[in-house]
């Protein structure tokens, strides 16, 4: 080979390798699959105090040495007129029925005991057989920690009444089940079920149809790990239920699925949201009508470090919304800077008629004094947010639900804790924020510590 040549094609390879770097940059940074270069900004690890009147207090027993709460959910469950807490447990091993017996006055109910299941992940509350009363669909994860075993179930609790629950595992033999959600999706007027099987490094996307008699005929929309949340809406606007999901293991996107009627969906799902960040700790789904359009829009919460070695907070963790433009078009827009964000809930929490949203963090800095474990964003009415924190206790917080509780016309909030990193001087199971602006809402506040065992 001659010197010339050696020459020419090291000074190649030279160039290669310094145009490597630059390439990496272009693709993470602007190419046009990822838009614009977004606006980098540190953390938020905590904002100014809210003004908003509202009294924090437990609900339920003391926490037990690390509580694992893995969702809340608020629902008037035995439609008495009075809206009750769900909570799922993970440690206690259970769902559980905080039931508002009168204003401000809590009864706590294991729906089933014993648990016969894996921990639970999370509740979605539905007639399931259409018979008038509420039913409760439970997402058995199974087990807590990552693991592509296959111990996830899709369970039923039907109500017979008088507060009795009866289990029906509508869904078995498969990985960790992170979400199970009912909507009539083929058209036949029952109830079918949308699964999120999470897995580890193997997961699914899942549609049931219901076959009548309790039997289920599955069908797979997408094989990929880490669905965590499967909201039904008419993303589309064509009168039929559309399903939307956010998967967070090998990538970081969000996926709509549109329904063309009769069973059928389109054999090419739509990509809502990507980001070339694969540490982005997408951590929850959300569907509202945030802007209150007439669409269905969709808020994202990204704040899950377990990926990483140190949690602390990063520039990309907050709150998202996928502000939905029409024909399958959703432009994201950020709305915090919030470190640890692990879940977001709607709320019109100030009484001003538009809706407003809770944040929850559970990997925030708190090393820090005063780092925030709750916060909420003040919609102005045009949609621009400003954030403001109520809480920096309890810490590690992982799921937020509002509903106005106390009837004085502003949501309240409740929020659990999921305790598996330090600090665990701070902890709390369930913790209630209820607004002060009703007549009995201090008695509220009493009534939620009293929560007890029946």
């Amino acid at each position: 080979m001659s010197r010339g040549y050696t020459g020419y094609l090291t000074g190649i390879l030279a160039a290669a390798v310094l145009l490597v770097p630059f390439v990496f940059w272009y693709l993470l940074q602007v190419a046009p699959a990822a838009g614009p270069p977004p606006k980098v900004e540190p953390a938020a690890w905590r904002f100014a105090p809210s003004s908003l009147p509202l009294q924090a207090s437990p609900l339920g027993p003391p926490p037990h040495d690390r509580p694992l709460l893995t969702h809340v959910q608020v629902f008037d469950l035995d439609q008495d007129g009075r809206l009750d807490v769900l909570a799922c447990d993970a440690q206690r091993l259970g769902v559980f029925w905080y039931r508002q017996t009168e204003a401000g006055q809590w009864d706590e109910r294991p729906l089933l005991e014993p648990w016969p299941f894996g921990p639970p992940a999370h509740v979605t509350v539905v007639d399931l057989d259409q018979d008038q009363d509420l039913d409760v669909l439970v997402s058995d994860l199974g087990n807590v920690w990552p693991t592509n075993a296959r111990v996830g179930r899709a369970v039923w609790l039907e109500n017979l009444g008088d507060w009795r629950f009866q289990p029906q595992v509508l869904l078995d033999d498969v990985r960790r089940v992170t979400d199970v959600q009912a909507g009539d999706l083929d058209g036949d007027g029952d109830l079918d079920l949308v699964v999120a099987e999470f897995g580890f490094d193997q997961g699914r996307l899942l549609w049931l149809e219901n076959m009548g008699g309790q039997a289920f005929r599955e069908r797979q929309l997408m094989a990929a790990p880490g669905p965590i949340h499967v909201p039904l809406a008419d993303y589309d606007g064509d009168g039929d239920l559309d399903i939307a999901t956010v998967f967070t293991q090998e990538e970081e996107e969000v996926w709509g699925f549109e329904n063309l009627g009769g069973g059928r969906f389109d054999p090419r799902p739509r990509l809502l949201y990507s980001t070339p960040n694969h540490d982005l700790g997408g951590a929850g789904l959300v569907q509202c009508d945030l802007d209150q359009d007439g669409d269905p829009d969709l808020l994202l919460s990204a704040g899950d470090n377990l990926d990483l070695v140190y949690h602390y907070p990063q520039p990309y963790h907050g709150c998202i919304w996928l502000q939905n433009l029409g024909s399958w078009r959703f432009q994201p827009r950020r709305l915090a800077h919030f470190g640890g964000t692990y879940a977001a809930a709607p709320g019109d929490l100030d009484g001003d008629g538009d809706l407003d949203v809770a944040l929850v963090s559970i990997f925030n800095d708190w090393a820090r004094p005063g780092a925030a474990s709750l916060a909420w964003l003040e919609n102005d009415g045009r949609q621009h947010f400003t954030p403001w924190q109520i809480a920096d206790q309890p810490t590690s917080l992982c799921t937020v639900a509002c509903g106005d509780l106390n009837g004085d016309g502003r949501a309240d909030i409740v929020a659990g804790g999921l305790h598996i990193k330090e600090p665990f001087d701070r902890t709390g199971r369930i913790t209630l924020w209820l607004s002060r602006h009703a007549a009995g809402s201090a008695q509220a506040g009493t009534g939620a510590q009293a929560g007890a065992r029946p």
